[in-house]
């Protein structure tokens, strides 16, 4: 790699700060299941608004020429995320959405859920971040094109729309914790069994750490 390649827009101050927040958002999404409910959601709100900020700031990639990258996360992993997330919010995870394409066509409201909000911006992110760590100069200009039209057109809405539902639900008079089974700390029997679950999906992707961005 020469010099002129870190002057590349994909080594810029506002990419890489991108790219750290998509990497905290992505292992955290992975490794949550110590966190009781309340935790998790007070998280996804500041994480939510931030990783909103940094997409924001992206500086404009126009490659006429790009190809789309490679796809990392499997139907299996999003199922699992998404089994594990919609548990964990339980009654807290559905919401009316104001704001679809479809609600023209629709005589009632269009009921979402926060959980498929939060596991398709990991998609996303996750897919962006496996081509980025390649470090190939073109394969991560291809990566961030696509990680910065699909901001645009589809996991910005999401994640505009998934704060919403989780700022009624932190500002609420709910108890957010009520009924939540106890979670387990693994203290007696070691953290390898306190974490199996919660960080399967990281250990599918072992080969990904925060060492290489």
């Amino acid at each position: 790699m020469s010099e002129n390649d870190f002057e590349h827009i994909v080594y810029s101050k506002d990419v890489i700060e991108f790219v750290t927040v998509a990497n905290e958002y992505c292992t955290f999404i992975e490794n949550n299941s110590l966190l009781k409910r309340s935790e998790f959601i007070s998280k996804i709100q500041k994480i939510f608004t931030l990783l909103y900020l940094k997409a924001s700031m992206l500086p404009k990639v126009d490659d006429e020429n790009a190809e789309a990258p490679s796809k990392f996360v499997s139907e299996v992993d999003y199922s699992f995320l998404l089994q594990k997330i919609s548990d964990k919010l339980a009654q807290f995870d559905g919401y009316q959405e104001v704001f679809d394409a479809d609600m023209q066509f629709s005589e009632g409201a269009i009921e979402n859920n926060i959980s498929e909000d939060i596991c398709d911006i990991y998609q996303d992110l996750k897919d962006f971040l496996m081509s980025y760590r390649i470090g190939t100069t073109d394969i991560m200009s291809d990566a961030l094109w696509e990680c910065q039209n699909n901001f645009e057109n589809y996991w910005g809405q999401k994640l505009v729309n998934g704060l919403r539902a989780i700022h009624s639900v932190i500002y609420s008079e709910n108890e957010i914790d009520v009924d939540e089974p106890e979670v387990f700390t693994g203290k007696d029997s070691g953290d390898e069994t306190a974490h199996a679950d919660g960080s399967w999906v990281s250990k599918h992707f072992n080969n990904y750490s925060d060492e290489d961005l």
